[in-house]
């Protein structure tokens, strides 16, 4: 999305940079969460957990709604995470890296890591979901129009969603700009039906009082428990407001959702429920009910137009969220195509975009209705809530070095709210939920064996290496022949001199005369000053070593690194350079603990990871790739 960009040490925004920030936010925040009210209230009274349409059951549950959306958007998330950012950004990840630099007795903490990686692995799962569902509850006011039109509503929803993947190769940098302003339209929307619906009935604002949340637990106990499961539809977003924070800021978020996005899905909650309380009927759809005859076509459109920048947002996260799992290793290079000049964060990732599509396509025409679907939705959003809680306990003790009785009574309090929550949704594994699960668990095996099966390789190759200490004056003392021209040799550690180097020597008996090792670094950093990005060693005998650091949000750039050296000294001419890279052939045949199915899936995703030739951008005729065996 094409928004003014907030990045870490900037002064907090005022004025109209402050609503130009906030007016973005809408759009890429809070369009997961704004479009809950599609679908939010008429699961509370439909499938296998719903609640009678009484006026008890409409009270206590409206409690419920409007004290989650307070307490776990706007105390936890608003009040608390976002503080816990890493250089300016945030989002599970980022929290992860930040943990993963807390060590205690020199040791990484690997549970920490672990339940990071899972988190992140659910957010895969909520990526899939949030388009489908998204999508799906604007297309069901095609059967509040005429019932005849219901069994269209999951294929045209499929062909929307279809025509929104193919897109995605063209970039958002048009449409983003529309982004605000549609969700803005769409917040205003909803406030103007859902005041009509409070007019019908005033008496629903006695749902304020937090006693009618706590009748109703008394009074149902176990039914009342169960239907958190569908509470939760209606904090679906949170997640979104903590990844967003670097390109937004924490004013502008909050701004945001206290002077927009909150006061509008407030009213609308308090006028669909009011509807139901007139008219128990109105619970197959209260959301389409609210609206006279006359505007439920044009509410349709604004609905899927709030649906498609609400998928899309998650589709733009999911590729965010691959970007930063290549750059700190936990998953295999991919196509990175960046599709803005200006915008640094505007990215498109084929592979990534494919598997979306199809589980997205899949999800509609399998479940066909938001109500099969809600299902499935709140296990991905709960299992985040609570790792991001307990990522977020390391934080307030080892970074803000908190009293432990203080950071525990925090995360006790919260992890009360995200348990029962996480509980209530444990029962609808069958009817669903076992798909966020799936994903997930598919998604952490991918992350996990990769990460695992690369501290293999790079054990092997390091041990295969020489220390440039060593090597050098071996080199010297040799005299090998010298030919014109510069040599690149990338390697996962400038420490030694890498294989390929040396195999370099052994078959071809000649060296060029400036030879540069050169690597490439992820700091658990979001973005590294310009100044702090190139690190150049001159060795002697000809020899360099380069190392160029990135962020985690950021990708290797060769002609940026090409200008940096030239600037220290040390020119790469395109014409007379060449590259060298090892391509490792991998053999499940190793004594390493990693399981033989493990082996075999990490080989299968080395063959297809991207090339390095195309991930760093070198030009294809000059390079020169040497092979060698490890065994995992």
């Amino acid at each position: 999305m094409s928004v003014p960009e907030h990045r870490p040490g900037q002064q907090q925004p005022t004025g109209k940079a402050l609503a130009g920030l906030a007016l973005g936010a809408l759009g890429v925040v809070f369009g997961d969460i704004g479009t809950s009210p599609l679908y939010g209230i008429k699961e509370g009274f439909s499938g296998p957990h719903a609640i009678a349409a009484t006026p008890e059951h409409i009270l206590g549950f409206l409690s419920l709604v409007f004290w989650s959306l307070v307490f776990v958007i706007a105390i936890k998330y608003l009040g608390f995470v976002l503080r816990a950012d890493n250089n300016g950004e945030g989002g599970i990840l980022a929290l992860t890296a930040l943990v993963s630099g807390i060590k205690r007795d020199g040791r990484v903490p690997m549970v920490a890591i672990l339940l990071g990686l899972f988190g992140a692995a659910l957010l895969y799962g909520d990526g899939v979901i949030t388009p489908a569902i998204s999508v799906l509850g604007a297309m069901e006011g095609l059967s509040v129009v005429t019932p005849a039109l219901e069994r269209y509503v999951p294929w045209v929803s499929a062909v929307i969603l279809a025509v929104l993947f193919l897109f995605q190769k063209h970039g958002t940098g048009n449409i983003g700009k529309v982004f605000g302003p549609v969700i803005l339209v769409w917040f205003i929307t909803i406030s103007l039906t859902g005041v009509r619906g409070i007019l019908i009935d005033p008496s629903i604002l006695r749902a304020v009082n937090p006693l009618y949340a706590l009748d109703f637990f008394l009074r149902d106990g176990l039914r009342a428990f169960l239907v958190l499961g569908t509470v939760v539809l209606v904090i679906t977003g949170g997640e979104a407001l903590y990844a967003d924070m670097g390109h937004f800021g924490r004013r502008p978020i909050r701004v945001a959702w206290f002077s927009v996005a909150m006061p509008a899905l407030m009213i609308n909650y308090f006028g669909q429920s009011a509807l139901v309380l007139h008219d128990p009927q109105a619970a197959e759809n209260p959301f389409y009910r609210l609206a006279p005859e006359w505007a439920l076509w044009p509410l349709i459109v604004i609905a899927t137009a709030a649906a498609i920048v609400a998928s899309q947002a998650l589709i733009s996260g999911a590729f965010s969220l691959t970007q930063q799992a290549i750059q700190l290793g936990y998953s295999p290079r991919m196509t990175i195509v960046h599709t803005s000049s200006s915008q640094v964060g505007q990215i498109y990732l084929p592979e990534v975009n494919k598997a979306l599509a199809v589980g997205c396509i899949v999800l509609t025409l399998g479940f066909r209705s938001t109500s099969n679907l809600a299902a499935a939705y709140g296990i991905a959003v709960t299992g985040t809530m609570v790792i991001t809680t307990l990522l977020f306990h390391r934080v307030m003790t080892e970074v803000w070095n908190w009293p432990a009785w203080r950071a525990g009574l925090v995360t006790g309090v919260f992890l009360v709210v995200d348990l029962s929550f996480f509980g209530a949704n444990i029962v609808k594994i069958g009817q669903g939920g076992w798909v966020p699960i799936a994903v997930a668990g598919g998604v952490f095996a991918l992350m996990s064996t990769w990460k695992r099966g690369r501290a293999i390789v790079r054990t092997a190759l390091r041990e295969g290496s020489l220390p440039l200490d060593l090597f050098i004056p071996d080199v010297a003392k040799r005299q090998l022949h010298r030919v014109p021209g510069t040599a690149v040799f990338m390697t996962s550690d400038a420490a030694g001199a890498p294989p390929v180097l040396l195999h370099h020597i052994k078959h071809n008996k000649v060296l060029h005369q400036r030879v540069v090792i050169m690597s490439f670094t992820t700091r658990g950093v979001p973005h590294v000053p310009r100044e702090e990005r190139l690190e150049v060693r001159e060795l002697g005998e000809g020899f360099w070593v380069v190392v160029g650091h990135n962020g985690f949000m950021e990708t290797p750039d060769l002609s940026q690194v090409r200008e940096g050296l030239a600037a220290k000294g040390l020119e790469l001419k395109p014409a007379e350079t060449s590259y060298y890279l090892g391509r490792e052939t991998l053999l499940p045949t190793g004594s390493s603990k990693l399981a033989r199915w493990r082996k075999k899936l990490f080989i299968v995703m080395s063959r297809n990871a991207q090339s390095a030739t195309a991930f760093f951008g070198l030009p294809p005729n000059r390079v020169v790739e040497l092979g060698a065996q490890i065994q995992l």
